[in-house]
């Protein structure tokens, strides 16, 4: 590989200055780590994989090649001693980041070679991925192909209810920090303090053959240079949010394990929520409501009082079942099985449309459904409640900021109320 480094590290300090990034949450339970190449999952993750370690999560580690073809120029002999080499490597850098017990995974697939072979990796991911929190893969643009070919592969593989994130590697030393597409709304940062700066320099320290001169003569894989991108007290992840909405059956799945999944009915954060959004309702009363995601009905029960009827509607059995028993006997309330963007769950001539943390699981295509159908169903007046929760749903396509803002940019709503709260994000928007 043919080293062309194109920025230094303190212009990405620059960057980073000038883009504020949240923190990267350490995990607690499964999270599973791809990496092209062995040294991958050591520069570009190697503190956030101590950590996370350290702090209980259950780190799995998937390495596609064993990195035999770094040296372009070498025959098969001089390969197979490099990849017996790098496997050995690895197993010392894991050791030196305490990483010795994680559970390792060589997948023994071509180097250089990933984009040929990606639905193979893809079928040797899935199971492997299939019951983790948090899933980590080298990011989907990141200029060395083998890189993105991982990356494109365990978005593929990852189960609906995990975490997914990118970690750039050439991308440092490669990248231009003032790309217009790099995706800064979704960077998060993992600070390594002393120590950890420690182990990691020591860990990248046992990848030997990629720290030496080529075999040739030439420069080594790593020079320098290249490694000061990654000798800094932070790591940098970008978050990938699903690009299609959130599968039906995956909701299905957390009521069947259990009624109330996101304790609806006990949570101060729930129930505050749903005194904050009736607060913000401008009318006191409304003629007819609809209200598309009901979940349990905790919210339905309290549009009821408040409107002559409320149409509720959920895609899971198990959330209709619910809000039709909590709205029983409740003079005007209609609850049904139906999945956005269906346009039954939006009646014609409602007068009010409450969305509670549903409307960022729609990819773009049926968000932009729900809108139409809201603004043909709406009388002028109409007001639309959004409300979402500010932190980062794993089978969310977009954060409660984006899906808002698809409503205030569109000329056809003007926003009558706006709320920022401790973990949620509340907007009335009325029609015409």
């Amino acid at each position: 590989m043919t080293v062309r480094e194109v920025t230094s590290p303190q212009d990405w300090q620059h960057a980073f200055a000038a883009h504020p990034m949240a923190p990267m949450d350490l995990p607690t339970g499964r999270l599973l780590v791809v990496a092209a190449h062995p040294d991958d999952e050591t520069l570009g993750a190697g503190g956030f994989l101590r950590a996370a370690h350290a702090g209980g999560a259950e780190v799995r580690l998937v390495v596609a090649t064993d990195g035999e073809a770094a040296f372009p120029t070498a025959g098969p002999d001089r390969r197979s001693a490099l990849a017996r080499q790098r496997r050995t490597e690895l197993d010392q850098a894991l050791a030196t980041l305490d990483l010795g017990d994680a559970e390792v995974h060589r997948l023994g697939l071509p180097d250089s070679g990933l984009a040929g072979v990606e639905q193979e990796l893809v079928a040797a991911l899935r199971p492997l991925a299939a019951d983790a929190d948090v899933c980590l893969a080298p990011w989907t643009r990141d200029p060395h192909p083998d890189h993105a070919a991982a990356g494109r592969a365990l978005l593929a593989a990852a189960p609906a209810g995990a975490h997914r994130f990118g970690y750039p590697i050439w991308t440092w030393p490669w990248g231009d920090p003032q790309d217009p597409d790099l995706p800064w709304d979704n960077a998060c940062e993992h600070h390594l303090d002393a120590e950890s700066r420690r182990a990691k320099r020591r860990a990248i320290g046992c990848h030997a053959s990629q720290l030496q001169p080529a075999p040739d003569g030439g420069p080594p894989i790593l020079p320098q240079s290249v490694l000061d991108h990654f000798d800094t007290e932070r790591e940098i992840f970008f978050r990938v949010p699903r690009e299609r909405s959130a599968p039906a059956e995956r909701f299905a799945a957390l009521y069947r394990d259990d009624p109330d999944p996101w304790r609806t009915r006990t949570s101060w954060y729930e129930r505050r929520k749903r005194a904050t959004v009736l607060a913000a309702l401008p009318a006191e009363r409304y003629r007819h409501a609809a209200e598309p995601g009901c979940g349990t009905g905790e919210l339905t029960v309290e549009l009821a009082a408040r409107c002559d009827a409320v149409m509720a509607s959920d895609y899971t059995d198990a959330a209709v079942t619910a809000t039709r028993a909590a709205t029983a006997g409740r003079p005007g309330v209609a609850v049904e099985q139906l999945v956005l963007p269906d346009p039954r769950s939006v009646p014609d001539g409602v007068d009010l449309v409450v969305c509670s943390e549903v409307l960022y699981y729609l990819d773009t295509a049926d968000l932009d459904r729900v809108v139409e159908r809201i603004v043909s169903a709406a009388h002028p007046g109409t007001d639309v409640v959004l409300v979402h929760w500010t932190g980062s749903a794993a089978e969310a396509p977009r954060s409660a900021e984006a899906t808002h803002r698809r409503f205030l940019d569109d000329p056809r709503f003007r926003c009558v109320v706006e709320h920022r709260d401790t973990g949620f994000l509340l907007h009335v928007v009325r029609c015409g």
